[in-house]
């Protein structure tokens, strides 16, 4: 990435996608943030979203709303489907058909318009059961991208779109939480993990639910970065 100066990063307000912004932003690249409303539960990361947006002093930050994809995914999808039970392991019924497709297909059309030739998203070495976050599925949209745009390219009317993430370096979650740490702070603990979460009516502050697949994970990473977990949550 020393190759570049801006970059357009995926930014959804959690904790990967905060620190992988943080650590572009330590190596100098201007940051394009984008972020997408697809009727998601978990509402409260597109707020934490504008808010770290600021704090990491974003060229752009853009808030897509494809809040279309819930109609499409109906009741079949947990994280959109307001009934759902969340698990607090992993099971598939958590993943998102083709989210990272979508999401990457999109910002590459805006990374497209900036003439802009890097889009990141956060994924990591740990997000192995999720398809859409593997090296080669980022390796395959990559090429994929090229082919859909070679006569541009090939005519130097359009950039050639590389995409990164750190998986693709085999950083793991907690890695990149401390890379996030040393750029952040204790700010990092005020990114958004949860599935559910609820707001508290005396304070006003959000809370992380603690139980969810999503919340297990965070504390998890935190425990392996051998930090202090400053999250508020419901339950520990």
């Amino acid at each position: 990435m020393h190759n570049f100066s801006e970059a357009v990063c995926i930014f959804s307000g959690g904790l990967d996608s905060i620190s992988t912004a943080a650590y572009l932003k330590k190596m100098g690249l201007e940051l394009y943030l984008i972020s997408f409303d697809y009727g998601q539960r978990a509402s409260n990361e597109l707020l934490v979203a504008k808010r770290f947006s600021k704090l990491l002093k974003s060229k752009k930050h853009e808030i897509i709303n494809i809040s279309f994809l819930k109609t499409l995914l109906g009741k079949t999808n947990i994280l959109t489907g307001s009934r759902s039970k969340i698990p607090s392991t992993f099971d598939y019924s958590i993943v998102v058909p083709l989210r990272n497709t979508i999401f990457l297909t999109l910002a590459s059309v805006w990374a497209t318009s900036l003439n802009i030739p890097l889009v990141i998203y956060g994924a990591h070495s740990g997000d192995t059961r999720y398809p859409d976050c593997r090296p080669s599925f980022t390796r395959s949209l990559e090429k994929l991208l090229y082919l859909s745009e070679i006569d541009g390219i090939k005519m130097g009317i359009r950039k050639k779109l590389h995409i990164w993430s750190p998986a693709m370096d085999n950083i793991s979650k907690s890695e990149l939480l401390l890379i996030g740490y040393e750029i952040l702070g204790d700010k990092i603990f005020q990114s958004w993990s949860c599935y559910l979460g609820s707001t508290d009516k005396k304070t006003n502050l959000s809370k992380h639910c603690g139980i969810c697949e999503s919340c297990m994970n965070r504390k998890q990473a935190i425990l392996n970065a051998g930090l202090e977990d400053k999250t508020n949550y419901v339950s520990h």
